[in-house]
Formats: structure tokens, C-alpha cells, sequence
């Protein structure tokens, strides 16, 4: 390990030791970062390197001492991976907002279209709902500045804020000359990672998740249940472009299907506490009918510990295409009340020891699609209902396609339903 790497690695696991978690000092005495003396050194000389740039650097105001040792942070952490991170106050917030589900917002679904955010759809009994804002409405403005030019983040960041809090927004419609001003009172958005819950055909059910957060599994048997009382007796269960999520929903998610007590997926790390084993536990209640599970290569991490395990215990087939094989574990370790670390400190391994990452996991019957299939599909999954055909043929300038990996499962349930 070279010495600035080094230096880095001994003042993150000694602002461990300062918040008092146990992981700093079990590494420490392992010898995981070298001798004390050394230890010391190397610290006292990164620390010397900082005053000086902060106190002899030209451009004073490039030099503030806070700014240099995130960016210390910063690059030692994106020298380790692509998943490990220095996380700010904002980057903490925002990591929160996202395994939490919830955020503080206005609660409509917006899109680009032609550089203006628009609205797609409110969500039922939201603020934005409530307000008046209706599907199409261009939103221009937020506390009376202009969010033209704006990407889609920093657009629906002006949007979002403590609940409780008014947002003063401009819109643009079409049926009116004028801007219509909207005044606001944000809420708690509770954002759904269970979508299109349907029947899709005779016994046949189709739920998506989006991502793994702290209702998912809540969710999905919420989901499950409601298709059985309509005479569900298979379930395609949809895992693509989902990037992953909380290990704990994805263990949730996966225990509804096997028995209790069956193993879903055990980590290794370098540190004998990062070893660990997750097993289900649902009380001897699980679902028994047949399960399709889609997966493509945007399905990542806790789409491929459901994947892996319900694909190790025969209890599902998968379709469609590789997995992207992001296996391995971040830890949050805070670092103060306002940052931390996103460490990566272990990998995933599905029950029957196979190794997700930098592998991914094949599928049972390989369909792939095209990029522009695919991104169709997406367009069509997520704006098809909201409109009328002709006009979403009009703004996408494609008519519907067939999902041939979806088709594939659903073939699949009939051969075993037909076989039950």
C-alpha cells in the first residue's frame, strides 16, 4: 500500500476509534494497518500536508481547510472501488431518503421533456395533487427563480424540503397564455418500490420491484396477497434495472418464498465481524406457487441476492439476461452527526457459495433484447398507462412492442401450471 494511501486508510479507522465503534479497534489489533509508530507518522505527515496547502496555498479560498480533507476523503475513497464514498451531509441525506423510501417533497412525477421539468402525474392525495398541478404542466420556476437549464436532480432537489415547509412553483400550460403560480405545502412522500401489482393473464400475477428499501417486503406481500384473492396461482416477479438496496428487504423478499430457516446469503470480508449469515424467517409461512423472477444487467446487488437464492433452491427459474454482478457489502460508518463513509467491507455469496460479484448470475432462459427494445420497454412500462395511445405514440414516436422476456416467463408459469 503506498504511503498516501496508507495515511489515509489510519485517520479513517482512527475517527472510528473516536466515535467509540468497536470495528476500529478489532482491526487495530489484528495489525490490519500496520505498526503504531508507523501509524502515527503517517498520520501526523497528512495532517502536516493539509496545514501547509491550507496556509501557503495561492488561491486562499481553494484552499479552506474543510473542502481539502473531503477532498482527501474523497480521493482515497474512489481509488478503493466504485462503491466506496465519502458521504457529505447532502450525499448522507440524500443515501437516507432513498433506503427509507420517504422524503419531504410535493409528490408528482415529473420528467425532461425538451430541457423543462414536467409533470407526468401527481400521485393521489398528494400536496401536488391538492394543489391543482395536472399531467403536462411545466414546472419553470421554484421560489421565484428560474430552473431553466437545470438537470433533473438539481431540478427536483428546488422541489423537495422539510414537511411542513411551502415551495412557491411557476407552471407553464398549455391551455393558458400566463404562468400559473402555485403555492405549496410540502410532505411526506412515501415513494412505493412495489409497481403494477396485475393480473397479467388467466393465474397468472406480475409484480416489479424498483428497489430494495425498508417497506419493500411489507410491500410485496401486500401485493401477493391481493393478487391471490383475485385467483393468482404464479407470479412473474420483475427484478430488472433494479439496482438493489437494504440487505435486509432483500432477505425479506427472498424468506416470503422458502421455508424458515432457510439460508439466503452469507458475506465474508477481510474482518472476522464482517463474516456473517442471513437465513429466513417467516414463521413457517411462505408461498408455494410456482415463481418467475426477471433479471437483466441493470439487476444489481439485492436483486441478485433474491435472484441467487431463489435460483440456488430450485424454488424460481430465472429469465432474460446476465445480472450486472455487484456482490460485494457497503457499510455506513459515520464519521460525525453529519458524514460518513460508505465502505465496501465484505461480498455476497449466494447459499450454494457462488460468488456475485464481478460474475453476476445467468439466468435460466437467456432472452435478450436490444438497447432500443429495452429502453422502449421502459418508456412504455412507466408512461403507457398515464396517457392515451395516440398521444403517447405522438411523444415517443414508437407504437407499443412486445416484452419477449416477459413473454417467456409467462410461458414458463403456463408449462408449470398445465404440469400441477
Amino acid at each position: 500500500m503506498n504511503f498516501f494511501k496508507r495515511a489515509i486508510v489510519i485517520i479513517a479507522f482512527s475517527l472510528l476509534l473516536v466515535n467509540g465503534y468497536r470495528i476500529g479497534v478489532d482491526i487495530a489489533r489484528h495489525g490490519g494497518v500496520g505498526p503504531y509508530w508507523e501509524s502515527r507518522q503517517q498520520a501526523a505527515e497528512l495532517r502536516e500536508a493539509l496545514s501547509l496547502v491550507n496556509a501557503l496555498y495561492v488561491d486562499e479560498a481553494a484552499a479552506d481547510l474543510e473542502d481539502l480533507s473531503a477532498s482527501a476523503l474523497d480521493g482515497m475513497l474512489s481509488g478503493l472501488d466504485p462503491y466506496s464514498q465519502y458521504l457529505d451531509f447532502d450525499r448522507l441525506k440524500e443515501l437516507g431518503e432513498e433506503t427509507s423510501q420517504e422524503f419531504g417533497g410535493i409528490g408528482v412525477q415529473v420528467e425532461m421533456r425538451e430541457e423543462v421539468l414536467t409533470v407526468v402525474a401527481p400521485m393521489d392525495g398528494s400536496p401536488g395533487e391538492r394543489a391543482g398541478l395536472l399531467r403536462g404542466d411545466q414546472i419553470v420556476g421554484v421560489d421565484g427563480a428560474s430552473i431553466t437549464g437545470l438537470n433533473i436532480m438539481e431540478a427536483v432537489a428546488k422541489l423537495k424540503g422539510k414537511p411542513g415547509t411551502l415551495v412557491a412553483i411557476s407552471v407553464r400550460r398549455d391551455s393558458i397564455d400566463s404562468l400559473l403560480n402555485f403555492e405549496v405545502e410540502r410532505d411526506l412522500i412515501a415513494v412505493n418500490s412495489v409497481l403494477g401489482a396485475e393480473i397479467v393473464e388467466d393465474g397468472i400475477g406480475y409484480a416489479r420491484i424498483t428497489q430494495f428499501g425498508k417497506r419493500t417486503g411489507e410491500e410485496l406481500a401486500e401485493a401477493v396477497d391481493d393478487l391471490l384473492e383475485f385467483g393468482m396461482r404464479g407470479l412473474v416477479l420483475d427484478l430488472r434495472n433494479n439496482g438493489g438496496g437494504l440487505l435486509d428487504a432483500a432477505v425479506e423478499v427472498a424468506g416470503q418464498f422458502v421455508p424458515d430457516g432457510q439460508l439466503i446469503v452469507y458475506i465474508k470480508g477481510r474482518h472476522p465481524s464482517m463474516t456473517e449469515e442471513w437465513f429466513a424467517e417467516n414463521a413457517g409461512g411462505f408461498y408455494t406457487f410456482p415463481l418467475v423472477i426477471l433479471v437483466n444487467p441493470g439487476s444489481a446487488s439485492a436483486s441478485e441476492i433474491v435472484a441467487g437464492a431463489l435460483k440456488d433452491s430450485g424454488r424460481a427459474k430465472l429469465v432474460g439476461e446476465k445480472t450486472y454482478g455487484k456482490g460485494s457489502v457497503q457499510s455506513i460508518l459515520p464519521l460525525s452527526d453529519r458524514t460518513g463513509l460508505k465502505l465496501t467491507t465484505a461480498r455476497y455469496y449466494t447459499p450454494g457459495g457462488y460468488v456475485i460479484h464481478d460474475n453476476g448470475i445467468e439466468p435460466d432462459v437467456a432472452v435478450e433484447l436490444s438497447p432500443e427494445e429495452e429502453g422502449n420497454l421502459y418508456i412504455q412500462r412507466s408512461r403507457l398507462k398515464t396517457m392515451p395511445l395516440e398521444e403517447f405514440i405522438e411523444r415517443y414516436e414508437f407504437e407499443p412492442i412486445e416484452d419477449r422476456q416477459l413473454q417467456a416467463s409467462l410461458e414458463m408459469l403456463r408449462e408449470a401450471l398445465d404440469e400441477s
